[in-house]
């Protein structure tokens, strides 16, 4: 049966359910799910906290119940998605006979083969599909010319050839191109040298089948934790689940573990957690694991994209992770020896990573950090370290901040004053070029080379740290509240999704994510968004039982997407939060702890909080009533101001009592779940750009060098190449919603393009590689080539653009921390960091380009200094290489 109608069906048996849980009045009810004070109610599928030490769940994966015939695929040639455009897959209904069925398809030829079958039709399990992938023509180029030329244009040199995989829509295959290089099950081999390519595969297995528990039972003890009871059994039972998960994610070394299939510690992911409720729930444990991400006096980024750092900037949120600590146990010590890691790490950042341009900071979308879930195909991991992401700025912006805060603290004048200009600055840019007037809301990220444009997209997470972070203030708080899209089960990551891109950060809402932004509902005074998210988080919890990774955004469920696990710090954290710090309102502040507890009035009620240690007290905590004002606060039955002072000791009994006060702050943008169109795929012919028409694409904009110059609705558009020009276009549907911008076009005549050698200027490199221009190119490492001194001559002086084509074949291109990175002086005066991020491991002979900066030249020659400085170390430490063929640049 079709999944999407199998969802719409439950939805459609959900309406009928809702009302057969007893006399209990739901506290949250919609179209898609309904939660009453002792269970949550989504469909036929139904979880009921039975005691507040046990839940009980009849939840079935939506993707176990069916399992079609129809499949997508495609191939993958290096663990890429290079066989066809993005999008354009094969499609085969397997037909087996005898429970067998063989496939045959030529390499970069779409094969359609789907034939008409009812909704209901499953593939017989354990299906055995046999794929014959025709790859000659690859074999007879690399024997006739050493490479193959790609869909795209790229040239694939034999030396760098891999192997080849089969990427697909259903179990066992998987969408993640850039892991596929670790499945080795999906890995086709040509076992006799003909050229042909074969693997079998055993489809609708039973042990591909995603499946959930039924029951949870508390088997820990939790009677050192604060004990939370209410009057709402589902709150109290999900909460204690949340405690006993807390327990089990912590490691035999007092470390985090992030996650049931997430070993190790993650310096984003601890740190999240740290500042939802770990700094609070276990001090030691966060400290421990804030300093195992520490070295070399600097914080830790972790593995990613291109080889971490500076692909990725985000690792110093783990400043605010360590100034929470700190504000809790006020160890000062803690404090002074987190202060001279953040302060590198900032200062190094400030060199590596600032453009001065913007007076942003660029660096991959915090935590969104898997390059197609949420940035355009054509971005390289080059093109991701020159995005300007919304969150990755708001943490950047956080660390100036607790610099500040520190400094002051430490009695530092000097260096306080200058982490607080730079997060100014950093606040200043964010509302110039991230905020968007007519939506209301800021964008997800500025992108391109040259020139960067902003995309539309909301995201969730930056838009949550804008408002807690205090970078949005005043009516802009409610404005971001009231109009962020808000899908039928939550939040999700970015919005609109992305086209063709399987769940996981796209298409997806993570619990964690929806903890902070009821942390931003709760600021904003908006009582209808905090209890949307409160919603959004018990949902998944009660039925799932356990705190997942995340799930679908499209339909709810935990499978689909391409990782998950369960036991998930963050989110565990995330719902230890929404009590402590949403329903309590607990604020850790210098030497006291603030209460401003938001209770929307559907969770009114008495509740309580026993056993709650504060420092040197221990706090039993009693709340009435609901609304975001206190009518009363007492300690041991004195009145006194909403707050504990640090240096209270002993036992003592807090009474809050609610105003009952009716929020006005009720509007919010639920949106049905959307996608946008595909982006288009621009080609430059004679003196025009062109592109195949997209789907349901009512016009084009055509963007240069970052402004919208025109809208039509044909699909080319004239051109006068001459003085440099980067061409984008964009597509838009009937309502307006816009695609990515396709790859920028460099338009230029070719006398405005100058060309350096580096062979020229060093000693070429006695490496076999192939690909490059020239006769040869130069190698940097920690060792060599340290400082390299280019000519650049030119005929007039002025803004220049520059990159470098490179190869780093030291990793993969989604992992590892080898990539590489140089200062760039130009006349003895700093311009800027080169970034040579990893493009493949050992494919020595894959060459792209670094980022792009902007110079000025005089006129005439123009030293251009590459050289290796401290702030130049990588995550790896050791490795730090890359070979150099070229400088570009252009007038």
């Amino acid at each position: 049966m079709n999944r999407h109608l199998l969802y719409s069906a439950v939805i459609s048996a959900g309406l009928l359910c809702s009302a057969c849980s007893g006399n209990h009045k739901a506290i949250y009810e919609s179209n898609a799910y309904s939660i009453f004070p002792d269970r949550v109610i989504q469909g036929e599928f139904e979880a009921v906290a039975l005691s507040p030490y046990e839940i009980s769940s009849n939840y079935r994966s939506l993707e176990s119940l069916s399992y079609s015939p129809t499949l997508q695929f495609k191939f993958s040639i290096n663990s890429r998605d290079n066989e066809m455009l993005s999008g354009k897959d094969h499609v085969v209904t397997l037909q087996p006979v005898d429970g067998k069925v063989v496939t045959e398809v030529e390499f970069g030829k779409q094969l359609i083969q789907a034939s008409s079958i009812s909704e209901e039709e499953n593939l017989p399990e354990n299906t055995e599909w046999t794929v014959r992938l025709d790859l000659r023509k690859m074999k007879s180029d690399f024997e006739k010319q050493g490479f193959f030329t790609l869909f795209n244009g790229e040239k694939l040199n034999k030396q760098d050839f891999k192997g080849v995989y089969i990427a697909g829509s259903a179990a066992p295959l998987s969408w993640d191109f850039s892991n596929l290089y670790t499945r080795h099950d999906l890995e086709m081999k040509d076992t006799d040298g003909d050229g042909i390519y074969e693997i079998k595969l055993i489809m609708n297995s039973k042990k591909d089948i995603k499946t959930s528990p039924d029951k949870w039972k508390l088997s820990k003890d939790l009677s050192g934790l604060p004990q939370y009871q209410s009057d709402y059994l589902i709150s109290d039972a999900i909460y204690n689940m949340s405690l006993e998960e807390m327990l089990m994610a912590i490691e035999p070394d007092s470390t985090f573990r992030t996650g049931k299939e997430w070993a190790g510690v993650w310096t984003r992911d601890i740190s999240y957690s740290i500042i939802l409720s770990m700094a609070h729930m276990q001090p030691e444990v966060a400290k421990k694991s804030l300093m195992r991400k520490v070295r070399n006096n600097r914080i830790v980024q972790d593995t990613g994209t291109g080889g971490a750092y500076p692909v990725s900037t985000d690792r110093i949120v783990w400043a605010t992770a360590a100034w929470e600590v700190y504000k809790f146990t006020g160890d000062r010590a803690w404090m002074e020896y987190a202060y001279e890691i953040i302060k590198n790490s900032v200062e190094d950042d400030m060199l590596n990573a600032r453009d001065p341009q913007t007076g942003l900071m660029k660096g991959e979308s915090s935590f969104l950090d898997w390059r197609e879930q949420t940035y355009p195909v054509w971005m390289q991991p080059a093109d991701i370290y020159q995005s300007e992401n919304l969150g990755t700025n708001a943490v950047h912006y956080q660390a100036n901040k607790v610099l500040f805060a520190m400094a002051k603290l430490l009695e530092k004048p000097a260096e306080a004053a200058r982490y607080d200009s730079i997060a100014s600055s950093i606040k200043s840019a964010i509302e110039n070029h991230l905020w968007m007037n007519d939506k209301g809301y800021h964008g997800q990220y500025l992108y391109g080379r040259s020139h960067l444009i902003l995309s539309p997209r909301s995201e969730t997470l930056g838009e949550a740290l804008c408002i807690l972070f205090g970078l949005t203030e005043g009516e802009n708080i409610q404005k971001a509240v009231a109009n962020m899209p808000v899908t039928p089960f939550g939040a999700s990551c970015i919005y609109p999704q992305i086209p063709g891109i399987p769940p996981y950060h796209n298409n997806g809402i993570w619990p964690f994510v929806q903890s902070y932004w009821a942390l931003a509902s709760a600021k904003a005074g908006n009582e209808t968004a905090v209890m949307e998210q409160i919603a959004a988080i018990y949902r998944p919890a009660a039925l799932f039982l356990t705190n997942k990774e995340n799930f679908v955004a499209e339909t709810g469920d935990f499978a689909g997407t391409q990782i998950n696990s369960s036991i998930m710090l963050w989110s565990l954290s995330g719902n230890i939060a929404l009590i402590h710090k949403v329903l309590f309102g607990m604020d850790f502040q210098i030497g006291k702890l603030e209460f401003h507890p938001f209770v929307p009035e559907a969770l009114k009620g008495k509740r309580s909080l026993k056993n709650f240690r504060y420092r040197n007290a221990l706090l039993n905590i009693e709340m009435e009533g609901f609304g975001n004002q206190i009518k009363s606060f007492e300690i041991d039955g004195v009145s006194s101001a909403p707050e504990i002072p640090a240096n209270l000791k002993g036992e003592h009994h807090i009474r809050i009592v609610l105003a009952n006060n009716t929020n006005t702050g009720k509007q919010i943008n639920k949106v049905k779940n959307l996608f946008t169109l595909e982006m288009p795929v621009v080609s430059k012919k004679d003196n025009q750009i062109t592109w195949e028409a997209v789907n349901n694409a009512k016009s084009y904009l055509i963007i240069k060098n970052g402004q919208n110059i025109d809208t039509i609705t044909k699909t080319s558009y004239l051109i006068n190449p001459g003085t440099y020009a980067a061409y984008q276009v964009i597509a838009v549907d009937e309502s307006g919603t816009c695609s990515f911008a396709s790859e920028p076009l460099i338009v230029l005549s070719e006398e405005k393009r100058i060309s350096i050698q580096m062979e020229k200027f060093v000693s070429p490199a006695g490496y076999p590689y192939s690909g490059f221009n020239g006769t040869g190119f130069a190698e940097i490492s920690s060792t060599k080539n340290r400082n390299i001194n280019v000519t650049a001559t030119v005929e007039e002086s002025g803004h220049y653009l520059l990159h470098i084509r490179y190869a780093n074949g030291n990793g993969p291109v989604n992992t590892d921390s080898r990539c590489a990175l140089r200062n760039l002086y130009v006349n003895n005066q700093f311009a800027g960091a080169l970034i040579f991020p990893q493009r493949g491991k050992d494919e020595w002979s894959n060459w792209g380009y670094s980022n792009m900066l902007s110079v000025y030249l005089t006129k005439g020659k123009n030293t251009l200094s590459i050289v290796f400085e401290d702030n130049n170390e990588n995550m790896d430490g050791k490795v730090n290489q890359a070979m150099l063929d070229e400088v570009v640049i252009y007038r």
